[in-house]
């Protein structure tokens, strides 16, 4: 949530400080929440979606890599 918030304030939505942007997990499905307008959706995403990856692994689900050229995806060293 915190990313998310300081990208839309960094994208000059002054309000952001007051979303309640947040993720988490059910079982094995990966729950994010995301605000309503597509261009916030799009920034908010973009902030964020480097660790999906990571924690659908941490789930139990596929191994999912991103396109270099679009998103730098995180993993730990090693993983």
């Amino acid at each position: 949530g915190e990313e998310m918030r300081r990208a839309s304030l960094a994208a000059g939505v002054p309000t952001a400080i007051l979303s309640r942007q947040c993720a988490g997990s059910l079982g094995r499905t990966l729950i994010v929440n995301l605000p309503g307008k597509p261009a916030a959706i799009r920034t908010c995403l973009d902030a964020v979606f480097p660790a999906v990856p990571y924690c659908i692994d941490l789930l139990g689900g596929p191994r999912l890599d991103g396109d270099p050229a679009r998103v730098a995806v995180f993993r730990p060293a090693g993983k």
